[in-house]
């Protein structure tokens, strides 16, 4: 007789954007004409920066040649990239991470949602809320979570509420933990934690043996002095967190699949009879067992992106879609919303009208206003009251989002 695992059994029927996809599936099959604006699931609209494009069309000739063919890569990745990630991402900022730390993936969904497999099954986690689902509903798989409440909490969860009045940022927990995802800048609120703040969480974790898991997807993004690009700007983090980047929405490449995960030599946790273990040459037996390694066309265009080409034409795209977030978070603003993030960050975090619930006003922004987003309480029982936009579409349907806003 075969058993299922019981865990997934016990997870919510359908991940959130399917939710999403099929709601306004269902509306544009009723509204045929209906002109959408999508404003919801993360994902990119410009091109893949040029300098990417040629280096892969390169790729895909060597490996149309024998004396250049590329079969099976490292697992961990090809040492042209992982060098260029070392170099531009964290040595001259002054970081000490080595090319053996840095594991190349197809992106940093999958190495959040897999890095648990490392963990016991009885670790302690905690979460931001609203959070990614991604970090509730891995744990949940993988048994950690407990049972899921009428409030929309896992019972072995630790939930740390980030509300307007904190600035929408977590505060340490006021019980026992063993892990923590902190992701800067957020998602989906579009707040980042400043150095400060980050500093808090660092020195808590080093006190209380504690994990940070971060995850620093957005890190391109980031436009003020004070927010840090890196966990690693902090001293101490090399002992106690894992870092988690995406060259998802640095260079366009959602569907590309290409990101990568830093495990510090120095990183160790607890075994079970006590003694500390390194999570590094963990990660890469797992990575070396579940995971064929990244392609060579795929790498060969995110090393293109560290050239000073490629470099100039990501800052390029990211000043587009900080102008799309400056776009809507004013242009709620003068509607009377009540707009958060966006200023490091692709997201805004949108406060609905009095008395109107999550989905209640994503199906009215949907129906009144032909816009896609995303309703805050699929992040969490916090996000309750708001909607997640993003800044991924273009200049001018963003605009015009703007404008059927005003309208409402």
């Amino acid at each position: 007789m075969v058993y299922v695992n019981p865990h997934f059994l016990e997870l919510p029927g359908s991940y959130l954007f399917s939710d999403i996809a099929h709601r306004v599936a269902q509306y544009q099959e009723a509204h045929p004409a209906a002109r959408l604006i999508r404003l919801g699931i993360g994902d990119v609209t410009l091109p893949l920066p040029a300098a990417a494009v040629a280096a892969m069309h390169r790729a895909v000739d060597d490996l149309a040649r024998s004396e250049t063919f590329h079969g099976y890569g490292p697992e961990q990745g090809y040492r042209f990239l992982i060098d260029a990630i070392v170099e531009h991402d964290f040595r001259r900022r002054g970081l000490d991470v080595g090319p053996d730390e840095v594991f190349v993936s197809d992106g940093a969904k999958s190495d959040t949602g897999n890095f648990g497999e490392l963990l016991s099954a009885d670790c302690r986690i905690a979460v931001a809320d609203p959070v990614y689902p991604v970090y509730v509903d891995s744990n949940v798989m993988a048994g950690r979570a407990g049972t899921l409440g009428p409030d929309g909490r896992w019972s072995r969860i630790v939930y740390l509420p980030c509300t307007a009045e904190g600035g929408f940022k977590p505060d340490l927990p006021d019980e026992r933990v063993d892990v923590v995802y902190l992701c800067s800048p957020n998602n989906p609120t579009g707040v980042a934690l400043t150095r400060d703040e980050l500093k808090r969480w660092v020195d808590y974790a080093l006190a209380n043996e504690v994990l940070l898991l971060f995850d620093a997807a957005y890190e391109a993004f980031v436009r003020h002095d004070d927010v840090p690009h890196s966990v690693y700007e902090i001293d101490g983090a090399r002992d106690c967190a894992v870092e988690f980047r995406s060259f998802s929405k640095t260079a366009g490449f959602t569907g590309v699949r290409c990101g990568y995960t830093v495990v510090p030599r120095c990183l160790k946790v607890r075994g079970a009879d006590g003694r500390h273990v390194a999570l590094t040459p963990l990660w890469n037996r797992r990575q070396c067992t579940k995971f064929n390694g990244a392609s060579y066309i795929t790498q060969r265009g995110a090393e293109a992106i560290y050239t000073p080409e490629g470099q100039r034409q990501v800052r390029e795209h990211i000043d587009y879609y900080l102008a799309n977030a400056r776009l809507l978070r004013e242009g709620a603003a003068r509607a009377g919303l009540e707009a958060y993030g966006g200023e490091d960050s692709p997201y805004v975090w949108l406060r609905t009208p009095e008395g109107c619930g999550s989905w209640a006003f994503f199906d009215r922004l949907l129906a009144d206003a032909g816009l896609v987003t995303t309703p805050g309480v699929g992040f969490g029982p916090c996000g309750e009251g708001y909607v997640r936009l993003t800044a991924f579409n273009t200049h001018e349907a963003t605009a015009e989002a703007v404008e059927r806003l005003a309208t409402l």
